[in-house]
């Protein structure tokens, strides 16, 4: 499978009369989007707004973030099951609005939404508050209960992203990048002198509005499977829940995956990038065990010398982890494992809900329980309020004049466990 990922570098995005991509600036027509957006009975309004990197706007509550995309040649199209067919993605040549990016807002559906901050100190922990963001704000109908409100928005967000990517289609990018898996024996026989290395992408699936989805397909309904890597690049995985903000995996990130971007980088040079083993995070133990023993079987078959394992969320998703690095480490496969951590505000508490004394190393992407205090901000998209009741704030983390002071947890990537964010440790 061999993708060309054509990048179109947005220097700005702005209101215009036509929707379009010049010189670097992104043009959105407003009407236009508004109609794309909200076509769907079950929408009542629609409003768009820009947001960029510097000013002192804050969006709250983000549900999901995507990248404009669009596919320019090869089998099937972006987000495929939802806003294309199933063919299968990941081949051809695709085209991304680099440096900008498709904000969903609205009432609050779960306790599980996040804050992006464009300045400020709450800027400093998202990767969204260096996107060009256009955001929109959906409101369903009166009347849905909270899981088709969640699909409504997240399929608007879906056609608006999705609109927005179709702009590129006949521009110019301003760089291509070539990615390429070859089938199994093929790739293990391109560099047999390197270590063979793959990936355990473990999607959150525990339900109840902790939902993600592979070619439209609900992640907790399938066994662990195969995925070529540069499928992801065409969105065949798709954000659709609502775990904390700090370590949910947007759309966009998915589209981005830095493990998938890192192993790509050092294929061929210092290892074998051989693929990627997609699993689920279950709620019984005998899925659990299931879906652990699968993948185990999965890796071992690949004939891999290592594995990185992702996790996205917490708690819960801890025992998969764990489960999925003591099953492939006792094949005589070395692991590494990428979590955050829930250590409490002064943390010293227990980090994860679950450990081993196996496994070869450990990355961590932050400790969610950090307490911040955000500035107030000129700017507000969407409902401040739902400060005091997303995870991560509490009762007055909304004070009067403006400013929330609540955990890291609230804040859009702040812990990401694909390793998307910003925090990081130096030693002296």
């Amino acid at each position: 499978m061999r993708l060309e990922v054509g990048n179109i570098f947005i220097k700005d995005v702005q209101f215009g009369d036509v929707a379009k991509v010049e010189n670097g600036v992104l043009f959105v027509n407003k009407e236009e989007l508004i109609e794309v957006t909200g076509d769907d009975d079950r929408i009542a309004s629609v409003d768009v707004y820009l947001a960029k990197p510097g000013e002192e706007t804050r969006i709250i509550p983000v549900k999901d973030v995507l990248e404009p995309r669009v596919k320019v040649e090869g089998d099937g199209g972006i987000l495929p099951g939802f806003i294309s067919g199933v063919e299968q993605v990941g081949n051809g040549r695709t085209h991304v609005l680099k440096g900008a990016a498709l904000v969903t807002t609205g009432r609050i559906v779960g306790f599980q939404e996040g804050i992006i901050d464009m300045s400020g100190p709450g800027a400093e922990y998202t990767p969204f508050s260096k996107t060009l963001n256009v955001v929109v704000k959906v409101e369903p109908i009166e009347g849905l209960d909270q899981h088709q409100h969640e699909a409504v928005v997240r399929m608007a967000g879906f056609r608006a992203g999705t609109y927005l990517g179709t702009l590129g289609k006949e521009v110019e990018p301003d760089e291509v990048k070539v990615y390429e898996t070859k089938p199994l024996i093929e790739q293990a026989a391109e560099f047999p002198a390197l270590p063979k290395v793959a990936y355990v992408y473990m999607l959150q699936s525990q339900g109840l509005l902790h939902d993600t989805y592979f070619y439209g397909v609900d992640v907790k309904k399938i066994v662990p499977t195969f995925m070529y890597p540069t499928e992801v690049f065409d969105g065949a995985i798709a954000s659709g829940n609502c775990v904390s903000a700090c370590d949910k995996n947007p759309s966009y990130v998915h589209m981005n995956s830095p493990v998938i971007e890192e192993l790509y980088a050092r294929h061929g040079k210092d290892i074998n990038f051989m693929g990627c083993v997609i699993t689920n995070e279950n709620v019984t133990l005998a899925d659990k065990e299931r879906s652990s023993n699968m993948t185990a079987k999965l890796i071992e078959y690949l004939g891999v010398d290592a594995v990185i394992i992702s996790e996205e969320g917490f708690g819960n998703p801890d025992a998969d982890l764990v489960m999925n690095c003591n099953k492939i480490t006792k094949k005589g496969i070395k692991t590494v494992l990428i979590t955050d951590e829930y250590a409490g505000q002064d943390g010293g508490s227990q980090s994860l809900a679950d450990s081993t004394p196996v496994g070869d190393a450990v990355v961590t992407g932050g400790n969610a329980n950090q307490l911040i205090t955000l500035p107030p901000m000129s700017t507000v998209i969407g409902y401040p309020e739902v400060a005091d009741v997303i995870a991560g704030g509490a009762d007055g983390s909304l004070a009067s004049d403006g400013s929330i002071t609540a955990e890291i947890q609230v804040i859009t990537g702040a812990t990401n466990e694909l390793g998307f964010g910003y925090l990081s440790a130096k030693t002296y």
